[in-house]
């Protein structure tokens, strides 16, 4: 796993243990009560890197799919199911986890 020191994940989130290697969260993150972070998909024989970008927060209950990137300082609504890259300063909602523009805010 590659944690950054200052990144803050709340007890309950569950960081993928079974692919520990493919994780990385940059400096400054949190990630929330019960979110999920995974680098595996047994049932397609998968094991991918998945990163989280500097400044960003998954929000509760939120799933980041294995080999999916988070760019820095974007924002995961709780509850979003993120199936694709995220782009920096983004905000996502839904499943699947679709960017949702400021008007929507």
């Amino acid at each position: 796993m590659d944690i950054h020191p200052s990144a803050r994940i709340a007890p309950t989130a569950l960081i993928d243990r079974t692919w520990p290697r493919g994780i990385h969260i940059a400096a400054g993150s949190v990630i929330e009560e019960e979110a999920v972070v995974l680098t595996h998909d047994m049932t397609r024989g998968i094991y991918l890197d998945t990163r989280i970008g500097e400044g960003c927060v998954l929000g509760p209950r939120s799933i980041v799919m294995p080999g999916v990137e988070v760019g820095d300082r974007a924002v995961v609504a709780p509850g979003a199911v993120v199936v694709r890259d995220v782009p920096p300063g983004a905000y996502v909602v839904g499943n699947p986890a679709q960017v949702q523009s400021g008007e929507e805010r």
